[in-house]
């Protein structure tokens, strides 16, 4: 286990107009997504090795469940989403290692994780939306409403940004660099190393597929080969949702990130797009690895072309 990052930093019920208030309209839009054809990849490769007669009976089974099981747990999200906004949907985590197939369970891991980063990067960009849209009134120089200026105090509260005397301009501007998505193939990639593909021991019995650790007796699960001096433990988290949860509060608040939030600014400002093999060389912090974890996070999204399937 070689993560340094601190998932200490998670959030309780967020207000009204934060990231995990569900938008109608982007729910239905993926809604109908989904039903045009997410997770075709997997699908794709199953006809063929079937075709082919290659896939062993067990493991065309195991995978078509695992397939199935992503499928209910979309739909009952989306479901949900639109329904309610203070309900969660109940993730079962796949056991990915009974697939033996090693193309089969990477794309099944992929697609299945896809959907909670989607899910996520979809609240991080209407609370940017939200962000810009105050931008632009303070740029025409109007003055912020008592609504607009609570709205702003939550976010600089829920994202760890001491506002304290500052304008309101630089509140903003600090903020859209923290309130900002992480492209699916980064995240995908950190999940399949940090997490062994869905198979390590922390992903089964605590849904931690980031490798985040925390501090407190009983936090979560206490590694093997935890140095006798040290007090980390593995983070355990109810939810998958839980664990993309924090990794994205990790990654977008933590000071050893900012060089990280201040390089996909930048490409923000010059080129709007977010470069996932870029960015992954600002995450040297993320393991005591260093360049080395940089590297092998860039080669699974290069190997498995991560950026072609899953970048939007």
């Amino acid at each position: 286990m070689t993560s340094t990052q601190d998932s200490s930093r998670q959030e309780s019920s967020p207000p009204a107009g934060s990231d995990n208030a569900p938008d109608r309209a982007a729910a239905e839009k993926k809604h109908n997504a989904l039903n045009a054809g997410t997770g075709n990849a997997s699908v794709a490769m199953l006809r063929q090795l079937l075709a082919a007669r290659e896939l062993p009976l067990a493991a065309t089974v195991t995978a078509l469940m695992i397939m199935l099981l992503t499928y209910a747990l979309v739909h009952r999200h989306e479901r949900l989403a639109l329904e309610a906004a203070d309900i969660e949907p109940i993730a079962v985590f796949p056991d990915f290692a009974t697939i033996a197939r090693v193309e089969i369970k990477k794309q099944m891991f992929f697609d299945f994780l896809e959907i909670y980063v989607d899910a996520r990067n979809s609240r991080v960009a209407d609370n940017r939306q939200r962000l810009l849209d105050l931008a632009a009134a303070i740029d025409s120089g109007a003055a912020l409403t008592a609504e607009q200026r609570t709205r702003l105090e939550e976010l600089a509260g829920r994202y760890y940004l001491d506002d304290k005397d500052l304008p309101d301009h630089e509140i903003i501007a600090e903020l859209l660099k923290r309130v900002d998505a992480i492209p699916a193939p980064l995240a995908l990639a950190q999940a399949a190393t940090e997490s062994a593909w869905g198979t390590s021991r922390f992903a089964l019995q605590g849904n931690n597929l980031f490798g985040q650790w925390c501090y407190d007796d009983g936090c979560g699960i206490v590694p093997r080969r935890r140095n006798a001096d040290a007090t980390h433990e593995v983070q355990a988290f109810d939810t998958i949702a839980d664990a993309v949860d924090a990794y994205f509060m990790n990654l977008n608040t933590h000071d050893r990130y900012e060089a990280f939030r201040a390089m996909r600014s930048q490409m923000r400002s010059q080129q709007g797009r977010l470069d996932s093999l870029e960015l992954a060389s600002g995450l040297e912090g993320y393991s005591e690895r260093g360049a080395d974890y940089v590297d092998e996070v860039q080669t699974i999204i290069e190997q498995n072309d991560l950026v072609d399937k899953y970048s939007g």
